[in-house]
């Protein structure tokens, strides 16, 4: 097959990976309309790899994305209409590199993270690309140079996608594709506990909800060197993977005063809590839980304002952030602390569907049938981990 185009000419690729002339990809419509139809493939540039894409985990951000929009940002507005393929949380096959790309070679797995920040602004010169200021200024005449894929360019519901080459991880041999779609997840939670809260081996963590997120930060926390690790939730089936994946102390939140249980076994509160349930009462919870100069990370996104004691928070010294992906590399460690089976993130892996069965695998997800944690899409072409759905 040849490209004639110009963008194409300065592309390597390799008869070991043929391409065809499109791809299969899911376009977003009106809010929640899916639709299978073809596109071409894209072109690498510059510090770019064209990813086959094996595998794509379903995030509850894409939930949001497909019914409000948000956090999605196409052509400066609403994704809706644009001929926009979402999806964020995926791996894949390297198939074609860029000009100049020697980082990589055509045929390495890789899993990926979202953001590219532009590299230029103030918050990407301090490695917090996931917060750029130029976030979505990457289309038309206006290029700073930003791809957050799945947000605002073309995501992983398709067969292929372009990514920056920072933003590819490499996956080792044993890894199934299946387990690589986690490494995001975990990397998120990483994030929000060593680079934004500088967590330290010896203190107490509370994680309230048991979604995949809050699952690999009680993961994530006690391989860190929590201690203690305790997790609140009330799915009991979800707990005990919890305390599979090193929680010591699970709190029914459905049975006991989750806060009075947290002061018995912490004496004076928690280091660290991280809230990935994000309502009022799990916001004023993990208030009340966390020790003087203790720190809360919300890790969940409130559809409506919640009201909490600031006060408390102010006299107590208590430092209160919001974390947004996994920036500063932290799915680099992520994928470290995997790959040497620190912990088992193939535990949140709960359905497997194939592409065409998109939208029965976004039910699962969003409806929670047979208590689906995390939702896996493959495309079948790596080593599977065994949990499909007929």
């Amino acid at each position: 097959m040849t490209r004639e185009t110009p963008e194409w000419k300065a592309v390597k690729t390799s008869p070991n990976m043929p391409l065809p002339n499109e791809m299969k990809a899911w376009v977003l419509g009106d809010p929640e309309e899916l639709t299978l139809t073809e596109k071409v493939i894209p072109a690498p540039g510059k510090a770019e790899a064209l990813v086959r894409i094996d595998a794509v985990a379903i995030c509850a951000t894409d939930l949001e994305i497909l019914k409000y929009g948000t956090p999605a940002l196409i052509e400066g507005g609403a994704p809706f209409n644009k001929n926009y393929t979402p999806g964020h949380e995926y791996m894949g096959t390297i198939a074609a590199l860029g000009p100049g790309v020697d980082e990589f070679e055509i045929g390495d797995r890789v899993t990926v993270e979202i953001h590219a920040g532009c590299g230029q602004c103030k918050r990407c010169r301090m490695g917090m690309y996931t917060s750029c200021h130029n976030y979505g200024k990457n289309y038309g005449d206006v290029d700073k140079g930003h791809r957050a894929n799945g947000f605002t360019t073309d995501g992983g519901f398709a067969q292929y996608a372009v990514n920056n080459i920072n933003t590819m991880i490499r996956v080792p041999d044993d890894m199934s594709d299946e387990e690589a779609t986690l490494v995001v997840t975990a990397g998120t939670s990483m994030y929000g506990l060593t680079e934004l809260g500088g967590l330290v081996a010896g203190e107490s963590v509370v994680v309230i909800g048991p979604g995949p997120i809050g699952l690999l930060a009680v993961a994530v926390a006690k391989s860190l060197g929590a201690s203690p690790v305790i997790l609140v939730g009330t799915r009991e089936n979800r707990n005990e993977i919890g305390r599979k994946l090193g929680a010591d102390y699970v709190i029914d939140a459905r049975n006991e005063d989750v806060v009075a249980r947290v002061m018995e076994l912490t004496g004076k509160g928690a280091d660290y809590v991280v809230d990935c349930a994000g309502n009022e009462t799990t916001t004023n919870q993990a208030v009340k839980m966390t020790n003087r100069g203790g720190r809360i990370c919300l890790a969940a996104f409130p559809k409506e304002p919640v009201k909490f004691d600031l006060g408390y928070l102010a006299v107590n010294n208590i430092y209160l952030y919001g974390i947004r992906g996994e920036g500063r590399s932290a799915t680099h460690r992520a994928m470290a602390f995997m790959a040497e089976k620190r912990f088992d993130a193939r535990l949140v892996h709960t359905h497997t569907f194939s592409m065409e069965e998109l939208p029965t695998a976004l039910k699962y997800a969003r409806e929670r049938i047979d208590d689906a944690i995390k939702v896996v899409v493959s495309m079948g072409n790596g080593p599977k981990d065994p949990k499909t759905v007929k």
